[in-house]
């Protein structure tokens, strides 16, 4: 059918669900939880074409890759959990800035020699040699470790797979070595673990991203545009002021304005928009030709005639990489 409704999953629980939350109302889109506090279906005031499943991140990600859901916030790490072809399964959006976290190989303090990967391939091979078996690495993160390793050369290693803390593992004796997802490292160290220098796997933050899988309708595509181009309009919001001063009209100002643009200014009918950055540099340009007083203003959105993140999960729609309901 045609009029299926844009599907968007979002996190139902933790510090994630209240900075997408806080994400969404600072669009002008906040979400309005049915059922109560809770309540696991949502809608976004502003958008009724659309609605809002709340999951576990882990759940979304799930979702956006079997294409039960169109849209979906969540980490990175857990997207690209679920398979290195992320591209030909998922669109990612938009990275959102918030839910920083790396994920990162992690090895005992005590294990002085090893710094880097080849290190590891070196102690690997010795333990090997030594016990008569493989390293143990503990962790989650299945596919990337093992992507990752392999590309390291790392190949006498066998997956002890995490179900716990996995931090706790090389204490516990359950693991030589982790590979884990962390965002200051402290807990690693406090477990008496030290990141290797070129470990860092992955440098995850969430992601607003599109199922590739999904099955799009007209009015779910429509949806998607309205909502895409109010984000857009939000985030070069973000980025921009407007200068407004008494124009002249000569060509002075003219010679002016043109160098302004030049260096990436846009015109507006009462001004110019510019890059947060070059507030003060462009106001000195102007009042040094005697043009003033100049103020500065910051406006709440700025929505321009293409939005590229829609323009991509279209033609991603009509190239035949999404299935269009008809």
């Amino acid at each position: 059918m045609t009029n299926e409704p844009l599907i968007i999953a979002v996190p139902s629980k933790g510090r994630l669900k209240e900075q997408v939350e806080a994400w969404l109302a600072d669009c002008g889109l906040p979400l309005a939880v049915t059922g109560g506090a809770r309540g696991y279906m949502a809608g976004l005031k502003g958008l009724p074409d659309a609605q809002v499943r709340l999951l576990s991140a882990g759940d979304i990600a799930e979702a956006l890759d079997a294409g039960e859901v169109h849209l979906g916030v969540t980490g990175e790490d857990l997207l690209r959990e679920r398979g290195e072809d992320l591209e030909q399964r998922v669109l990612l959006l938009k990275a959102l800035g918030f839910g920083r976290a790396d994920l990162v190989v992690a090895v005992p303090k005590s294990w002085l020699d090893v710094e880097a990967m080849a290190d590891l391939e070196e102690v690997a091979h010795e333990f090997l040699a030594r016990t008569g078996r493989r390293m143990r690495v503990a962790t989650k993160y299945l596919s990337q470790t093992r992507a990752f390793f392999a590309r390291h050369g790392v190949v006498d290693y066998r997956i002890a797979e995490s179900g716990g803390a996995t931090e706790g593992a090389p204490a516990a004796g359950s693991a030589e070595l982790v590979v884990d997802i962390t965002t200051t490292g402290a807990t690693l160290a406090a477990n008496g673990l030290k990141v290797l220098a070129d470990g860092v796997i992955l440098k995850s933050q969430a992601q607003f991203a599109a199922s590739l899988r999904a099955r799009w309708s007209d009015t779910a595509l429509s949806a998607a545009e309205r909502l895409l181009r109010v984000i857009e309009a939000r985030s070069a919001a973000l980025r921009s002021a407007t200068l407004i001063w008494p124009a002249r009209g000569d060509a002075a100002e003219e010679a002016v304005v043109q160098v302004l643009v030049a260096r990436g200014a846009s015109r507006r009918p009462n001004g110019l928009l510019v890059d947060v950055g070059q507030i003060a540099d462009a106001a000195q340009a102007l009042t040094a030709a005697d043009l003033g007083p100049v103020t500065a203003a910051r406006p709440e959105f700025v929505f321009d005639v293409s939005c590229p993140a829609f323009d991509t999960l279209k033609a991603s729609t009509f190239g035949g990489n999404v299935k269009k309901t008809v």
